[in-house]
């Protein structure tokens, strides 16, 4: 039985009924809405839960929810946690999906394993964002990793991911491990010549992060990386009209800003349309040129997504990608 918005009228269906808005005890917090209950001839009928988020104006991404395990406002973001049968817990911030249990390991190797397979040495790391201690995690594995700086500036959400995922948040408790509850923007003014490797794990370019998506910013993580450095950082789904220009943005000024600049993606189920693409920039070493995948298969690193095929592949872009991509670089 699913619930949904079913005409301009406001009508819900839940099985082969109908009922009015105006009869439903709902709960609205961004853009989840849960019913409660239906009052249909003095009879109390039980309902589905939902998640909602809107992906774009026609379209809307549901996951059916047992129940609310948080809700909060902190100084920069509503912070909401859920549980669900598909994806497990999962987190969102002011009504979007930031990452669930069921599918969080694709986005933390991604950003991961592709540089540590590419850079021979790296030795220091900042993770901007990166709270829920996934990245820093997946990190942890690589030995020859000494320091680990995490930027995180919302603190409510370090401990909302300490204790409804502990299994993600021990990667935040590792001795290698420094978490600075900072303006991420501010941080890396005072950085030069300091980082192996950045990883911006933040997530909107139109919120409380909007800064580290800025000319400024790209050139700041230019400068806080060694000679040989690279910097991995989201870069969006181009899918839908809403995020391309978005999209557009971020590799136009990336593209300009470092010698070497490319695009790979993954599929991510609970991200919009299901497709997710990341940017890659580097002082020097190029994502497939310098890919060394026997070195990082003698590692035995563990993986549940990466592999060094899907490595090659994933800078294998659909037309339409290529197509915007190559424009803003023209630009």
């Amino acid at each position: 039985m699913c619930i949904r918005d079913s005409s301009r009228e406001g009508l819900f269906n839940a099985g082969n009924g109908r009922f009015n808005i105006a009869d439903t005890e709902c709960i609205k917090n961004v853009n989840v809405r849960f019913v409660q209950s239906v009052k249909y001839r003095r009879e109390k009928v039980s309902m589905e839960f939902w998640f909602s988020e809107l992906h774009s104006p026609h379209v809307k991404f549901d996951i059916r929810v047992e129940k609310q395990l948080f809700s909060g406002e902190s100084d920069y973001q509503r912070i909401d946690v859920f549980q669900s049968p598909e994806f497990g817990k999962f987190l969102t911030l002011n009504g979007s999906v930031i990452f669930s249990e069921q599918d969080c390991f694709i986005y933390n190797e991604m950003v991961v394993h592709v540089p540590m397979s590419v850079h021979p040495d790296v030795k220091n790391v900042l993770i901007i964002g990166g709270g829920d201690g996934g990245v820093s995690k997946e990190l942890l594995q690589y030995d020859n990793i000494e320091n680990i700086d995490i930027v995180e500036q919302d603190n409510m959400f370090v401990d909302v991911c300490r204790e409804y995922f502990p299994e993600t948040a021990v990667g935040l408790e590792d001795e290698r491990v420094h978490i600075y509850n900072s303006d991420a923007l501010r941080f890396l003014r005072s950085k030069q010549d300091m980082y192996d490797l950045i990883i911006n794990d933040a997530t909107d370019p139109f919120g409380a992060s909007e800064g580290l998506f800025t000319r400024e910013f790209y050139g700041n993580c230019y400068k806080a990386l060694k000679e040989d450095g690279i910097l991995v950082y989201q870069h969006g789904s181009p899918f839908y009209d809403e995020d391309e220009d978005a999209c557009r943005s971020m590799h136009r000024k990336v593209f300009h800003t470092f010698p070497i600049s490319r695009v790979y993606q993954a599929h991510i189920p609970t991200s919009p349309s299901g497709y997710w693409l990341f940017g890659f920039a580097s002082k020097k070493y190029h994502p497939l040129k310098d890919f060394k995948p026997a070195e990082w298969k003698r590692r035995n690193i563990h993986t549940e997504y990466y592999t060094t095929n899907l490595h090659t592949g994933a800078f294998m872009l659909p037309k339409y990608v290529e197509e915007l991509l190559e424009q803003e670089e023209e630009r």
